[in-house]
């Protein structure tokens, strides 16, 4: 199932970026939640943003979440601090449709330093209307089932 609504957030450095990428969806249909940097003479840190993007998957909000800062990788430590949030950092769109397919990422985080506009919509197109498992064996979706359960139950602390 292609998701329709998605929640997205940059901070400064993404910002041009996600204005970009959040348009491009805006003309395809998509409805999108901003919850970070409305304008550019705002601020917001980065990972408030990551925060809010990823509390909001977490508690189901939203199936799916895109985030921007310079790297994407400050952004995605913050998001992936809620429980059931999986935020990959692709800089391809290969990467951007793979890491929900084989990894059940619900979060991708991209960099405004390395992802150029063009790319970056095309790879949010690619992350939202993939789903785990496309095109794969039974073998492999097996695999990765199990996989991604013990990596959601893991108790870390022991």
């Amino acid at each position: 199932m292609k998701t329709t609504r998605v929640i997205i957030g940059a901070d400064v450095a993404g910002f041009d970026l996600k204005e970009a990428v959040k348009a491009h969806l805006i003309e395809k249909g998509y409805e999108v939640a901003d919850v970070g940097m409305t304008e550019k003479a705002q601020t917001i840190p980065f990972h408030e943003v990551g925060f809010r993007v990823g509390r909001a998957v977490s508690k189901g909000e939203f199936e799916r979440g895109l985030l921007f800062c310079g790297s994407g990788m400050g952004i995605h430590l913050a998001a992936a601090k809620f429980p059931g949030v999986l935020c990959a950092v692709c800089e391809s769109i290969p990467a951007a449709k793979r890491c929900v397919i084989a990894n059940r990422c619900n979060i991708l985080a991209m960099g405004g330093f390395y992802v150029a506009p063009h790319t970056g919509c095309m790879m949010a197109e690619e992350f939202l209307a993939a789903n785990f498992g496309d095109g794969q064996t039974e073998r492999f979706i097996a695999f990765h089932e199990t996989a991604y359960d013990e990596i959601l139950s893991h108790d870390y602390l022991k």
